[in-house]
């Protein structure tokens, strides 16, 4: 069994449109920072329609908000009762500090780092630039090929993912959900790997993700002067401590299947891999890890509470009667809203009572089967670049619009594939961080395996 991608498989002569579509959509700066005016997504949208165009596809747009462009192309089956894919890409980036990065985080640079490999530097190189850009790669070399499948294969660039998708893959399922339904989905994240103890290189397909319950948690205190503060019920005071409280509350562990999986692929000691799959250890291990692994597994194993933005206050010498805390939940599989009343209930003690709740967003945990004809494919497909590689499930930490399709009783996974550089780890690191980049011979892997599964899924 090979522990790494076949080095005597030569590029797609496809590899070249993708690297010069991907930088392009980073140059374009869609820059999403969850305020109905931001995104700009349109600026994508017209180049998406313009690649797509020119290879003589038919492109619909779709505008929920002035300058929220997503747009849907097609390849019509002949077959109306065969299954239909779709290859969903969103074209929106997380805000970035500049001033962090070592390149320019829009300019899509190609570059070569120290050990050889040329890589494409910037925001959305991984999440999911990479992705949107390699789909619509391989979606248009399938349509100039003559590609006439039994099955309909749809092309979703869509705005919007990186704020929750109410402009974009949300809004379309309200208001356009013919152009976009398909019984299988392909998307977002997955596709890296690692090899176990036992020499078996396992890559990872996510066939769900956690939870979004954002709360909005609301202290009220006392105004008066700040020039006397002794014993004032200050509602900034009182904010302070719910924050102390939320980050240090310890939810339960869950640890199912899909962790079992996870843990088998790290390739760790026995000794470790038994306190990983045991509740009453496996947080003290996690903390015993490096900080990039150690935050990954605990996102998978733990509902998440993560305080991140405050509002409140009006001026330096005013007590504060009345502050705003957004907070990040993500819960585990079976996690009901009425368990996350309970546990901030739980986390807050006697400040409970001082606190009001308010949902911003709630969508529960989502998860498709495998042991289908996507997974088969899938499973198929990823032995050309690993020969004897099994994939295994994983779930999403964070959110992504596959949620939308599962909800609706299609199986979404997010998938990929990339070298064995870009590790669990790795992956985890990059993503929404600093020096975001993506190895070019992870979009060869990539473009490769969409044509492969289309046209054996579809045929």
């Amino acid at each position: 069994m090979s522990p790494g991608a076949s080095s005597n498989r030569p590029s797609s002569p496809l590899l070249g449109p993708t690297v010069e579509l991907l930088q392009q959509l980073i140059r374009n700066e869609c820059v999403n920072d969850g305020t109905p005016e931001s995104g700009n997504e349109v600026r994508n949208a017209d180049l998406l329609e313009a690649y797509l165009g020119g290879g003589g596809l038919d492109v619909e747009r779709y505008e929920s908000l002035p300058g929220r462009g997503s747009l849907v192309a097609r390849i019509e089956g002949s077959d109306p009762s065969a299954p239909s894919l779709c290859l969903m890409g969103h074209t929106d980036v997380v805000p970035v500090n500049a001033d962090s990065w070592s390149h320019d985080p829009f300019g899509g640079e190609r570059i070569r780092n120290a050990d050889g490999d040329e890589e494409i530097w910037g925001r959305g190189a991984i999440d999911m630039l990479n992705l949107t850009s390699s789909m619509a790669v391989a979606f248009r070399h399938l349509a100039e090929t003559g590609f006439r499948p039994r099955g309909t294969l749809i092309y979703f660039g869509v705005a919007d993912e990186e704020a929750g998708g109410t402009w974009g893959a949300e809004w379309m399922f309200e208001h356009h959900p013919e152009a976009i339904a398909a019984d299988y989905v392909l998307t977002e994240l997955g596709g890296w790997s690692a090899v176990g103890g036992d020499g078996t290189r396992r890559i990872t397909i996510n066939v769900g993700e956690k939870g979004l319950a954002w709360r909005r948690l609301r202290v009220r205190g006392t105004p008066g002067h700040g020039s006397m503060p002794f014993g004032a019920d200050n509602a900034l005071v009182t904010a302070a401590e719910v924050v102390r409280r939320l980050a240090a509350y310890r939810p339960a562990p869950h640890l199912d299947e899909i962790w079992r999986g996870q843990v088998a692929s790290m390739g760790l000691p026995d000794d470790v891999e038994a306190a990983l799959l045991d509740p009453a250890r496996v947080l003290s291990t996690i903390e015993q890890m490096p900080t990039p692994i150690a935050r990954t597994c605990h996102a998978a194993t733990h509902t998440t509470i993560s305080p991140n933005v405050a509002h409140g206050g009006q001026k330096t010498n005013t007590i504060p009667d009345v502050i705003d805390l957004d907070v990040d939940i993500r819960t585990v599989p079976g996690t009901s809203e009425a368990d996350v009343a309970a546990l901030l209930a739980d986390a807050l003690g006697d400040l409970a009572d001082r606190v009001e709740v308010t949902v911003l967003q709630q969508y529960d945990p989502t998860i498709s089967p495998i042991g289908n004809p996507l997974w088969d494919t899938l499973a198929e497909h990823t032995q050309v670049a690993y020969p004897g590689s099994q994939l295994i499930p994983g779930i999403v930490t964070g959110g992504t619009d596959a949620r939308f399709y599962r909800s609706r009783g299609s199986v979404a996974y997010g998938a990929g594939l990339f070298t064995p550089q870009m590790d669990f780890a790795t992956f985890g690191q990059r993503f929404h961080g600093n020096d975001e980049r993506v190895d070019v011979a992870s979009l060869d892997l990539a473009v490769e395996l969409w044509v492969g599964v289309a046209r054996d899924l579809l045929d």
